[in-house]
């Protein structure tokens, strides 16, 4: 319970005014069922004993007022419960996204983004009902069972203590059933993620899978996952009919004995015809508050599977830790210093084993290697979306003298300062549908227009934002605005130029553009690099023609490392015979 409450205090809190409104409606609520029945026991003991037809008509307005008042009062508290739910739900799934946008690039490598989808929404639409309305419903009920208590003692002491050992029994049953069906829901939640996740998959691959013909493959993968999740699905709805069972049987048990002691307590001139007609609908009553406590306690065992995902999640701690007296790094070129890093994805293949170099600021360096040579994996350290296993990596600024750096690790840098100071663009350009403003500038609404402007006029892209519709407020990504492949990198370009960084990467920026369009956007590129370090990671010889220094990685290690100048005119050098055969014949 202390885990639940923890979860009210923390969500509920700033939604208290709304919650303690839906208390309100919900009590009332149980005021005005508990009146009505003592109305209509009141018309039958007067209409069978001939009374006056005044009180009748007195007592069917009030049991009309009082229903139509209740169907309102029920309405409201619907309403506001739905609204407190969904608010606490919405800020979970904020802080859940923030969670996972937080853990470092290996949690997101073992989880696919489909299975996150599933698991930050699925899981929290099963919490909605546990916020909105469990509590106030399971303390609502209690308070309708002891108010029938009440009313049934007033009749007989007997009938009371037979209906409260009725309820004591099936409280106990209920409780005895509490967690029989939480690992089937567990089960059943992650079966589910498992097919949105192999879904998002398959749709973001659809044209790789039709054009190689693994179409009946995927369906096959699709109808087996799917087979699985009903298996579970099966499971868990099986555990929660064993509940509705044990709660059929009750209802049964209750009828027999509420019928049984009032034909007894009838036949023997201790209660009226009225109170008979009580005795019975409050045993059914009895009985819909243990359907409607069965249901609650169902949405508890699906909550308890979803919550305990959820905290699965929200404990898990990114590998990348933040540094506690960050340090800022001044404007300005950043060179880069590798000192015999080692790094693998796994314990058993080390992707980069020992690399040391040294790259100053304000200059270039073209990477080159085979593909799987470690060429990206080298950027994603920089960025620490990784930390190495073993070895230094730092970022040098200028010192008081020219030819003096003064270096700076990278876990000394806060990760929001390291990622503003380091830009990349890569092959594949994501636009978010929103504005040509909020795509450049990461919905930064403090960089003004004039920046964003002047910066695509530097990058040649004056003439394509003077003939959009509504300029900067032109919306992306919307069925009637098409953007070429060079425009879509130049964005790319824009985005980093905004931030000002100190070293640029390139990562096989232009891999996927025709010959033609990436000479145009040479001169962009040219643009993003001065007065600043930059890395390209390349496919074409033509691409590093611009850079001071060339490194050729091959199978994590450095194979060769130097100015272009000298490695273009030594024969015996890697990169000569590159420029001989060609980069493409000889990295494929």
């Amino acid at each position: 319970m202390k885990r639940y409450l923890d979860l009210f205090t923390k969500y509920l809190k700033p939604l208290r005014f709304k919650f303690w409104l839906l208390a309100v409606l919900v009590f009332a609520g149980i005021g005005l069922q508990l009146a009505n029945p003592l109305i209509i026991r009141y018309f039958i003991d007067t209409l069978v004993s001939h009374g006056n037809i005044t009180p009748m008509l007195m007592a069917a307005l009030a049991f009309l007022s009082i229903s139509v008042l209740t169907q309102g009062v029920g309405i409201a508290a619907v309403y506001v419960g739905e609204d407190v739910g969904w608010r606490a739900t919405n800020q979970m799934r904020a802080d859940l996204t923030l969670h996972c946008l937080k853990l470092d690039m290996s949690f997101h490598t073992l989880h696919t983004p489909g299975e996150m989808i599933e698991r930050i929404d699925g899981d929290m639409l099963a919490l909605s009902n546990f916020f909105s309305r469990f509590m106030i419903n399971v303390v609502g009920n209690v308070v309708l069972l002891f108010g029938v208590l009440v009313i049934l003692a007033s009749i007989d002491v007997r009938i009371s203590l037979a209906i409260l050992a009725y309820i004591g029994v099936g409280l106990g049953a209920m409780m005895a059933l509490r967690r029989v069906g939480v690992p089937y829901w567990t089960a059943s939640r992650q079966a589910s993620a498992n097919v949105f996740g192999l879904l998002e998959e398959q749709l973001s691959s659809t044209e790789d899978i039709r054009s190689n013909g693994v179409v009946p493959y995927a369906i096959r993968k699709l109808l087996t996952l799917n087979q699985l999740r009903l298996k579970a699905d099966v499971k868990s709805t099986l555990a929660g009919a064993l509940i509705f069972v044990v709660w059929i049987g009750l209802y049964i048990i209750g009828q027999i004995v509420a019928f049984s002691m009032s034909y007894s307590l009838l036949q023997s001139g201790l209660i009226t015809i009225g109170a008979v007609y009580l005795i019975i609908y409050f045993t059914f009553f009895v009985f819909q508050r243990f359907q409607d406590l069965t249901n609650e306690l169902q949405n508890l065992q699906q909550a308890i599977a979803s919550l305990e995902r959820t905290e699965s999640l929200l404990s898990l701690k990114s590998k990348i830790e933040n540094a506690p007296s960050p340090v800022d790094l001044p404007a300005g070129a950043l060179g880069v210093t590798f000192d015999r890093v080692t790094f693998g994805y796994s314990d058993e293949t080390p992707v980069l084993q020992g690399v040391s170099f040294q790259l100053l600021p304000g200059k270039t360096m073209g990477l080159l290697g085979r593909t799987g040579s470690g060429k990206t994996t080298l950027a994603r350290l920089l960025f620490r979306l990784y930390d190495p296993i073993s070895g230094n990596i730092c970022l040098e600024t200028n010192g008081n003298h020219a030819s003096s750096t003064i270096p700076v690790g990278l876990g000394q840098i806060a990760l929001d300062h390291l990622r503003q100071r380091v830009g990349m663009v890569t092959q594949t350009v994501q636009l978010f549908d929103a504005s040509v403003r909020d795509n450049l500038t990461f919905f930064d609404r403090s960089i003004p227009d004039e920046k964003i402007t002047q910066a695509l006029i530097d990058l040649g892209l004056s003439n394509w934002l003077t003939s959009q519709p509504e300029g900067l407020d032109t919306r992306l990504n919307q069925g009637n605005l098409r953007l070429s492949a060079g425009e879509s990198q130049l964005l790319a370009f824009a985005r980093v130029f905004l931030t000002d960084p100190g070293i640029v990467i390139l990562d096989e920026a232009s891999s996927r553009l025709d010959p033609l369009t990436e000479r145009r956007i040479e001169r962009a590129i040219d643009k993003l690099l001065e007065n600043r370090t930059g890395i390209i990671i390349a496919h074409r010889l033509h691409t590093v023609e611009r850079v001071d220094h060339i490194m050729i990685i091959d199978d994590g290690q450095i194979l060769e490392f130097g100015e272009r100048a000298t490695l273009a005119d030594n024969p015996e050098s890697n990169f000569y015979q590159l420029l001989q055969t060609g980069l493409e014949e000889v990295l494929a």
